[in-house]
């Protein structure tokens, strides 16, 4: 009896070593989404020509976002995005190109007019087994005409309680290279330049203040560091009710001004060339800033067709600038496939302390800018959205499922007169 007890627990050891534990998938399948925004501005403070001027601009953005699991537990994601825009304010960065009498007000037909943005990151993400412990780490590069910048992050989520509290830490790093572009007017007035002797004022003729004699900040120092570490705290508090907490930091250090950004002295009397005011000096900035950002999030779940998402954000710099920013969004399940999404946004902040309006600065200064997003300003931002879903991927293109649809627009307005909307669609496939 008991040589029969023996082999029959030999063979259950057997038999449970043989079992192999069911682990689900971080992500079932590839996954790809299409994104596309069209985004238009406008207002008449442009930072280009010193906090007068037409702001307008047009903006179209495509990108794609594919994940793919290597295995049970990894992920790889790779996002490559193309944008493409057109400025009649940074066009007037040269509008002296004798096609049109030159006004901040008109735009230049020079090559600023236009640019293209690209953006290439790749995220590779890793779970534990219990699914309670997530790394991941990321690689970017984007660059434009003047601009180059690459990025390095991580993170650390670590859940517990039974998953209902998630804790997490994540850190990037961004090395960018600018290459400055002056105002045309200043450009002679860079270190070899012949000033006013230049073939821009042979050939155009200075009224009001004909002593013109500016201020280049030849910024010789072309990188710009940036570094952020994030702190984030969620928690489920009920079957409906959840919350998260997060703080983030950043310290920015190098070319924090953009050269091509005029600015006008009010003790300093005004040169024109037609319509347009030459440039007292281009903006100069201190060469680090250091950001603190507190903000709260809670989602109400009040039946299977409402969920109410609120956030608030506390931000604050060494540049004196304080901010709050508010925002309510309310899905709302309209049928079992299509859901809208309302939304509102408040955004109110001080002024930097660098900041003045358009002639109201001095040459005394030591840090002077016109730029009105370092204005004292609040903005209302209102969105609607639809998304269309369907979780079994029915409708096919090729060897992919369509899983979801969204269609969102948002309408955006400062008090001091600029707006903007922006029109973004998404569409995500799954690989079968």
């Amino acid at each position: 009896m008991i040589l029969l007890v023996g082999v029959s627990s030999l063979f259950a050891q057997q038999d449970d070593a043989n079992i192999t534990t069911y682990k689900k998938r971080v992500l079932e399948t590839t996954e790809i989404d299409f994104l596309n925004s069209i985004y238009i501005q406008n207002g008449e403070n442009a930072a280009v020509s010193g906090g007068i001027g037409t702001e307008k601009l047009t903006d179209a953005t495509a990108a794609v976002v594919v994940s793919i699991p290597l295995n049970d537990d990894d992920v790889l994601s790779i996002d490559a995005g193309v944008s493409a825009y057109t400025s009649a304010s940074s066009s007037n960065i040269n509008p002296f190109d004798g096609k049109n009498v030159p006004d901040p007000f008109v735009a230049s037909s020079g090559a600023s007019a236009s640019d293209v943005w690209s953006n290439f990151t790749g995220t590779y993400s890793h779970s534990s087994d219990d699914r309670n412990q997530i790394w991941h780490a990321k690689l970017s590069i984007s660059a434009e005409f003047d601009y180059f910048s690459a990025g390095i992050g991580g993170g650390y989520a670590h859940l517990f309680n039974e998953k209902n509290t998630e804790l997490s830490l994540n850190a990037n790093v961004y090395i960018d290279t600018w290459n400055p572009i002056y105002p045309a007017e200043l450009r002679p007035f860079a270190s070899g330049g012949n000033g006013i002797n230049n073939t821009l004022f042979k050939h155009n003729t200075i009224i009001g203040n004909t002593n013109y004699n500016p201020i280049l900040n030849d910024f010789t120092s072309k990188g710009r560091n940036s570094y952020s570490v994030g702190l984030g705290f969620a928690q489920i508090l009920s079957k409906r009710l959840q919350s998260s907490l997060a703080a983030d930091f950043v310290w920015q250090s190098g070319l924090l001004s953009t050269p091509f950004q005029r600015v006008y002295f009010s003790d300093i009397a005004d040169s024109f060339i037609g319509n347009f005011q030459l440039a007292d000096a281009n903006e100069k900035l201190p060469n680090t800033r250091f950001k603190i950002a507190l903000g709260g999030r809670l989602n109400y779940f009040v039946n299977e067709y409402i969920v109410v998402r609120t956030f608030y954000r506390y931000y604050f710099d060494n540049w004196k600038i304080n901010a709050h920013t508010a925002s309510i969004e309310v899905p709302i399940k309209i049928s079992e496939k299509f859901t809208l999404y309302p939304s509102f946004r408040y955004y109110n902040q001080t002024a930097a302390k660098y900041f003045k309006p358009y002639n109201e600065l001095l040459s005394t200064a030591e840090f002077y800018t016109s730029d009105y997003d370092l204005s004292a300003y609040s903005a209302n931002q209102y969105g609607l959205g639809i998304s269309y879903t369907d979780i079994f991927a029915k409708a096919h293109i090729w060897k992919f499922g369509l899983k979801s649809i969204d269609l969102k627009f948002y309408h955006y307005d400062r008090n001091t007169g600029f707006y903007s909307n922006i029109i973004t669609t998404g569409l995500k496939f799954v690989m079968e």
